[in-house]
């Protein structure tokens, strides 16, 4: 069961493999009582099916293509006529956009924020420059601060604005430190040697270093939230912060639990990776002075990409080789983390599960379990759902003027796509 926080609702992910989407859910304006109640998953309040007959139809494993039932948006979040374009996105529409094309339209932006990063930490504590340039320069692609920057300047075009205002920067900045603070810490309590290929911080510099560096990022973030003078943004981001370590001890309370269902591993998903996503870029829209309707847009559109990535990162790490991923492969279902492909494959193969729930202690087991869920349709299921959030993202994009910052987040859905073929 999902660990969530007593202060508010905890956002609930709706089941999205069925077909008919969830009858109980809506986003439409007159359902949001506030600006901050769109904070919960695109403003649900209604409820899940919780009967086992449903949840089972729910998360049932299907190894057709997945264009067999890419039927477009869900009723839980219904489209809104475009009117800055003829017709609303789909994935077929998608044609491959190089991650360098994307990033084009913000290149500039994102090369003053990399010279800032490094000097937030580096200027004010020079013990820790070493760190910061292991942890800034690691080879990731940052894509949250591009997202921000993107969203930034299509909802600037649309509100009338020449350029980006000094809040929408800076939240760029605050985006990437908090990001980097948790993998950081993450590495630690992982036990991580490697990330992106690359040496990580506590295994270069020592434990210590490390959670004191995630430590002073995860301050100096919230210094600089503090900093943008917006009560809405503060509260969009500080319950980010709050989200990663919900996350995490959802995910250390469920290890090897093999009742957990799609809806469980999506709150976490939601918790651990998309929330940052949602966050960020509707409070982008924010400093635009869009108003409810496209904050709301950029919240979901943040929302589903962020679902759609983790999905496909799952994926990965049972698709790719060790070289590819930098790790082993199969870690996170070595470690317990069940994750979707997992709970599909559950579904319809019960010697997976009794595997699971001796933890491995036989010799060779870990293997037998990487072959079923390999071939035994989890990952065709995972890969379906993965494109799902994919269209509900673009059906996010509708009411963007036209240009290269909206092409690019509509590339953003098919880069994260594209990297489970």
């Amino acid at each position: 069961m999902a660990v969530h926080l007593p202060a508010r609702s905890a956002p609930r992910v709706c089941a999205t493999v069925r077909r008919a989407g969830c009858a109980s859910c809506s986003s439409t304006p007159a359902a949001k009582p506030s600006p901050h109640a769109a904070r919960r998953l695109g403003g649900h309040q209604g409820g899940h099916a919780s009967s086992t007959r449903m949840r089972a139809q729910a998360v049932e494993v299907s190894t057709s293509s997945p264009s067999e039932h890419n039927n477009g948006p869900h009723n839980n979040e219904p489209s809104v006529p475009a009117t800055t374009s003829s017709r609303p996105l789909t994935l077929a529409d998608l044609a491959h956009m190089p991650i360098d094309d994307i990033t084009a339209p913000v290149a500039a932006d994102m090369k003053k924020m990399n010279e800032n990063l490094l000097s937030v930490v580096g200027d004010r504590h020079p013990m820790l420059m070493a760190a910061a340039q292991q942890i800034f320069g690691a080879g990731g692609k940052k894509l949250r601060p591009m997202l921000v920057f993107l969203v930034a300047h299509a909802t600037a075009k649309a509100g009338g604005l020449t350029e980006l205002t000094r809040e929408q920067r800076q939240l760029a900045e605050i985006t990437e430190m908090i990001h980097t603070a948790s993998l950081v810490h993450d590495d630690v309590l992982d036990e991580c040697d490697l990330r992106r290929g690359a040496a990580t911080v506590n295994s270069k510099y020592g434990t210590r270093l490390a959670v004191l560096a995630g430590d002073y990022l995860f301050a100096q973030s919230s210094w600089f939230l503090a900093n943008l003078d917006n009560l809405e943004v503060i509260k969009l981001i500080s319950q980010v912060i709050a989200d990663f370590a919900n996350g995490e001890i959802s995910q250390a309370a469920s290890l090897f639990d093999c009742d957990v269902t799609l809806e469980t591993y999506m709150d976490k998903s939601f918790y651990k990776t998309a929330s940052l996503i949602a966050a960020s870029c509707r409070s982008a829209a924010v400093f635009s002075g869009m108003d409810e309707e496209v904050k709301e847009d950029m919240f979901n559109y943040g929302k589903h990409l962020g679902l759609a990535f983790q999905i496909v990162d799952d994926i990965l790490d049972f698709t790719q080789t060790e070289e590819q991923l930098g790790k082993p492969r199969g870690q996170d279902m070595a470690s317990g983390n069940l994750t979707c492909p997992i709970i599909f494959t559950m579904q319809k193969n019960e010697g997976l599960r009794d595997i699971l729930e001796s933890e491995f202690e036989d010799e060779g087991s870990l293997e037998e379990a990487l072959e079923l869920v390999v071939n035994g349709g989890g990952i065709a299921a995972a890969m379906e759902l993965a494109r799902e959030e994919g269209q509900k993202a673009l059906d996010c994009l509708s009411r963007l003027p036209e240009g290269e910052h909206k092409r690019s987040l509509a590339g953003m859905v098919g880069y994260v796509l594209e990297r489970i073929n």
